[in-house]
């Protein structure tokens, strides 16, 4: 662990802390020119460049929580009839890629900031974590309600973990610049101690209620500003406490996985005949990754042929 007050990080970052004295912990998230390398591959109206910018966030946020290396936290929200009929984003050892598909007539006709239900209509977030050690998964889905991803998140750890939180995720695009998206997650934990009841049941307890107070005083302005450093906002919420511990902070970049290599293993598990069905007239493959709108030929040659 490092001192907070000496942690510098300014963007592509996500810094985790705790408040002993408190049973709190959190973390905060910004990112910038990763979060420009995703959005770059689509050519997103405002309303689902916001929308996919704070999935990445959330996806980030959340994600670097995973102890274990090669662990994976993929967010995805669908539905049937909505403007937005997928939404999906993940994060892999700091490496985050998402994207969203919608209907582009139904969206111009909502307004400049829709709700999520205007959004997705009746739709759900699945959260899902999986350990890459253990080989678990663990998923947890709740409604799409509230303001923002941000509320559908709170709404996950208080349904699914009985833990209360606070999630506070900002984006901001000015004319002529790139994108910034940041977020903070404050979560108060149980103290588990034997004869007391557990913290995670009393979302009144008076040290989640000072902290809580202390957060919502966190502005939009301040978290997606580039030239302050996550350390300093965490430092300015919670100076009076006696101790807030501060780990490494873990850089945040774009990691779309759609290598070669692994497109011809995953095609090499089909059948010659339906690889044939797959190929065009000169005996190619055409795979669109959806992440990164890359296309990615294959020719049938590549594959040993079985006789």
């Amino acid at each position: 662990m490092t001192d907070i007050s000496s942690t510098r990080s300014f963007a592509d970052e996500a810094l985790g802390f705790t408040i002993p004295a408190r049973h709190v912990r959190g973390r905060l998230v910004r990112v910038g020119a990763a979060l420009d390398d995703v959005l770059s591959a689509h050519r997103y109206p405002p309303v689902i460049e916001k929308l996919v910018a704070e999935a990445l966030v959330l996806a980030s946020l959340l994600g670097a929580m995973l102890k274990d290396e090669g662990g994976q936290l993929t967010l995805q929200a669908q539905t049937e009839h909505g403007v937005v009929s997928l939404l999906v984003a993940d994060y892999k050892d700091g490496a985050v890629r998402g994207y969203a598909k919608f209907d582009a007539d139904r969206l111009a006709e909502l307004g400049e900031e829709p709700t999520l239900f205007g959004l997705f209509g009746k739709g759900f977030l699945a959260i899902t974590f999986d350990q890459a050690v253990s080989g678990e998964r663990y998923q947890g889905i709740v409604p799409l309600e509230g303001i923002g991803l941000g509320a559908a998140a709170e709404h996950y750890f208080a349904q699914s973990e009985q833990i209360p939180s606070i999630v506070h995720i900002a984006v901001r695009h000015d004319p002529g610049e790139g994108c910034v998206g940041a977020g903070m997650l404050l979560q108060h934990l149980p103290e588990g101690e034997v004869g007391r009841e557990r913290l995670h049941v009393r979302h009144d307890h008076p040290d989640w209620e000072h902290v809580m107070i202390l957060g919502r005083t966190l502005s939009d302005a301040e978290l997606t500003d580039t030239t302050l450093p996550l350390s300093d906002i965490a430092w300015r919420l919670f100076h009076e406490e006696p101790e807030v511990r501060a780990y490494d902070p873990v850089a945040i970049s774009k990691g779309c996985r759609c290598d070669p290599d692994h497109i011809r293993t995953v095609l090499g598990r089909f059948g010659e005949e339906e690889r044939r069905d797959m190929a065009d007239e000169r005996g190619l493959i055409a795979v669109d990754c959806a992440f990164c709108s890359k296309i990615f030929d294959v020719g049938l040659d590549e594959f040993p042929s079985r006789v």
